[in-house]
């Protein structure tokens, strides 16, 4: 199983409605395939710049490990020589905050994540979790 276009954009219509629902600040939603290509994205009116990258930075790194970014987050505290390792061979590609999601089908298995960047990571993670769970896959943040 895929994640085709028409639930990858759902998962991004349903992650900015919970950003709208919390309050958040304009947001980057990024959907990857299994393989970390860019399936869908969209950035809302006022999101800076770089919030593509950082967004992709996010799911990227959840798909090339196969694990939510907030694992990441906490490896890069207790083991830093790991992510700069991840780093290094990823080309700088992996941004290790909470953030990027795993979607997953109900037997578990990886079809990509929903990276989301504009708020704080706490937030991103929340809104991208409602994303994946609205279009009916299993989100895994890690």
């Amino acid at each position: 199983m895929q994640i085709s276009l028409s639930k990858a954009n759902k998962m991004i219509t349903s992650a900015l409605r919970k950003g709208a629902d919390l309050g958040l600040k304009p947001l980057a939603v990024v959907v990857l395939d299994a393989g970390g290509h860019v399936k869908a994205f969209q950035r809302q009116d006022g999101a800076s710049n770089m919030r593509f990258e950082v967004a992709k930075g996010k799911a990227y790194g959840a798909v090339a490990v196969g694990v939510g970014s907030r694992w990441l987050d906490a490896q890069a505290a207790t083991r830093p020589h790991f992510l700069e390792g991840l780093s290094g061979v990823s080309g700088g590609n992996i941004v290790p905050v909470p953030g990027g999601v795993l979607v997953k089908n109900k037997k578990g298995e990886i079809l990509g994540a929903v990276g989301i960047s504009g708020d704080v990571s706490d937030n991103d993670e929340a809104a991208a979790i409602a994303g994946i769970e609205d279009a009916g896959f299993v989100a895994d943040a890690g």
